[in-house]
């Protein structure tokens, strides 16, 4: 009996230190549940925080224009009309030419056919009119600003000068990057924020380059001679015309010239029919772009034709003297003539 209650007693002991056991361990366990609780708590703000941050900062930038590249524009001046009569008659005879149209050539009646390619220099004194500079009701009278206005207002379509027949279109961005070129940025001194510029603070500007038309000091034309055989006519056609730029070296020094673009001459007609070409001897006596083309009131130089060039290159490539190059141009010249000459007979 005796031995029954030590051994109830002992058991009875054992129990209490299990108990206080278990509640020693089940108390941390809650203190880590809570930390744990607390710590997802604070990850799911941290998270939610996070995702907040996010989803106000996205529209931001979304909302925030992007910085956008500066591109360069071709500016032409603007086009200012006369408000009262600038003329000292009432000019209203004509205020819409037409261009005539060509005379039919059938193909069985072209006899003969060569392809002429021409330079002009604007500051010959008989191409005075291609730099005549003074502002009209529509724009410009300088012939590049013709020609630019016209493609910029879409009225004619340009074509790249990889080559002369008039088979790739391009843009008046490309025309302008060749004519500008691209904007620069530089770093310059910031004199707002130093002054002095004892500090040394830069700041990024861009740099564009403005239009000159000076540049443009040559164009070159593509026409086809053709012998009607039908009006005993020598025919002469302009089908293009291009503009060339004067690329100079870092001392001012002249370089080259190269192509800007092409326009197609038959679709230019209509639009130079508008626009008068200037005459110094009588300014009365203006007669349209058109007409001077038409007239050949111009003076050029031959620099490439089809005559005896199976290689289809430029008299340059293979006549390097200059005084050389204008009599091979008056040889071809002379060629073409005497054609036309040796069909008649007395």
């Amino acid at each position: 009996m005796k031995n029954r209650i030590i051994q109830l007693c002992l058991i009875i002991a054992a129990m209490g230190l299990f108990v206080e056991s278990a509640d020693a361990q089940a108390k941390p366990a809650r203190k880590s549940k809570k930390r744990t609780s607390t710590a997802k708590k604070t990850s799911t703000n941290k998270s939610k925080s996070g995702n907040a941050t996010a989803l106000t900062t996205a529209p931001a930038k979304d909302t925030i224009p992007a910085e956008t590249a500066v591109l360069p524009d071709l500016n032409l001046g603007e086009t200012k009309k006369s408000l009262r009569n600038d003329n000292a008659i009432e000019r209203n005879l004509v205020k819409e030419r037409t261009p005539l149209a060509y005379e039919h050539i059938r193909e069985d009646d072209a006899v003969y056919r060569q392809r002429l390619w021409r330079e002009i220099d604007v500051h010959e004194k008989m191409n005075l009119p291609f730099m005549y500079k003074a502002d009209d009701d529509n724009g410009n009278q300088r012939f590049i600003n013709i020609l630019l206005g016209s493609i910029k207002s879409g009225e004619v379509t340009a074509f790249s000068p990889i080559d002369d027949r008039f088979t790739t279109p391009v843009t008046l961005k490309e025309i302008t990057e060749q004519l500008i070129g691209k904007p620069v940025v530089q770093s310059v001194p910031d004199w707002a924020q130093d002054p002095d510029g004892s500090k040394g603070i830069m700041k990024d500007t861009t740099i564009i380059n403005m239009f000159n038309p000076d540049d443009i000091e040559k164009y070159w034309i593509k026409e086809e001679v053709v012998f009607d055989k039908e009006s005993s006519r020598l025919h002469v056609r302009i089908l293009g015309v291009a503009p060339l730029k004067t690329i100079k070296n870092t001392d001012g020094s002249f370089r080259d010239v190269t192509p800007l673009f092409w326009v197609y001459y038959p679709d230019m007609r209509p639009l130079l029919a508008r626009y008068e070409a200037y005459n110094g001897k009588n300014y009365g006596a203006r007669m349209s772009w058109e007409e001077l083309f038409e007239s050949r009131m111009f003076s050029s130089r031959i620099i490439k034709s089809t005559i005896d060039n199976p290689g289809d290159v430029m008299i340059a490539s293979y006549v390097k003297d200059p005084i050389l190059r204008l009599l091979e141009g008056d040889n071809i010249k002379e060629k073409v003539f005497n054609y036309e000459q040796d069909l008649w007979s007395y």
